[in-house]
């Protein structure tokens, strides 16, 4: 706010560019009090995908999110964790709501392209898991939004995209001459056609234990632990949208899962990443992206 009270004497048509990276919604979790106590813990419910423990090892079973609520997972203990994260998800959408009344209040709301984004989900308690670090879809399907000058208002997309994407969307509609070297998507055509799909895939990982790619269908994940190919899991997402019921074992389901880790290979070819391909024996402590280490 202190920036666009500096920044609007230079008068309206005076381009700028504000990034605002919050830390909530995360841990530690401190917001106002009344924000917490908009929330009722007893009428809280558990998301359908609760457990009480993962039930395999998926690689970061003890990490450091993992180790912010107790083992097995306590029932009363995840609904506390909900509280704090729908009560400090509730501040800051209040902060935000300070941030564009700033605009309004400068007269540049008309003239500015706002893009909302969250960076990853949390588990808290869905398969039996606290944190990020996996490929099940609450910890990779965020929040996206787009609002401003030649963005129609109301549409909804269900478009396969990366936060990548949001680079090459800003230049399009800012009327930016887009650098030869971004590798991304504008989505200003799905902005305005629903139909628009942008992918036919999405693709997913995690250090070098986890690959995923689902498509619209069906979401296929790999596991890599200490070297060995340890685990594949099938889901159904039209039907199975909490990831409840893994298809792997179902022999009728075995030609989607080959399908899958053909398109998953193909995926991994264009980004360099030197994951195992299924039945391989693997461990050097990171995998490869474009040939550098990832952290």
């Amino acid at each position: 706010m202190d920036f666009l009270e500096a920044h609007h004497p230079c008068g309206k048509d005076t381009p700028f560019f504000m990034y605002v990276a919050y830390l909530a919604p995360h841990d530690p979790r401190p917001m106002p009090r009344k924000f917490l106590d908009m929330y009722d813990e007893s009428k809280i419910e558990l998301p359908p995908n609760f457990m009480k423990k993962h039930p395999f090892e998926n690689g970061d079973l003890r990490g450091r999110d993992e180790k912010l609520a107790q083992f097995p997972r306590d029932p009363a203990e995840i609904k506390r964790h909900l509280k704090e994260y729908y009560a400090m998800i509730t501040h800051l959408d209040s902060e935000i709501g300070r941030v564009l009344d700033a605009v309004g209040r400068l007269g540049l709301a008309d003239n500015t392209i706002f893009v909302l984004a969250g960076d990853n989900g949390l588990a808290l308690g869905q398969h039996g898991l606290m944190g990020k670090q996996s490929c099940y879809e609450h910890s990779n399907r965020v929040p996206l939004i787009f609002a401003g000058p030649s963005v129609p208002a109301g549409n909804r997309s269900d478009a396969y995209v990366y936060l990548f994407d949001i680079f090459p969307t800003l230049c399009e509609l800012a009327g930016v001459a887009l650098p030869a070297t971004v590798e991304t998507r504008s989505l200003v055509k799905a902005m305005n056609d629903t139909s628009e799909k942008v992918r036919d895939y999405m693709f997913y990982g995690y250090r070098e234990c986890q690959r995923a790619v689902k498509d619209r269908k069906y979401k296929l994940i790999e596991y890599v632990i200490h070297g060995k190919h340890t685990k594949t899991q099938l889901f159904d997402l039209e039907s199975d949208p909490w990831e409840t019921h893994d298809l792997s074992g179902d022999p009728a389901r075995a030609g989607e899962i080959q399908r899958l880790r053909r398109v998953l290979e193909g995926i991994k070819g264009e980004w360099g990443d030197t994951f195992p391909k299924f039945g391989e024996i693997f461990w050097n402590g990171f995998y490869k992206m474009k040939g550098k280490p990832s952290s």
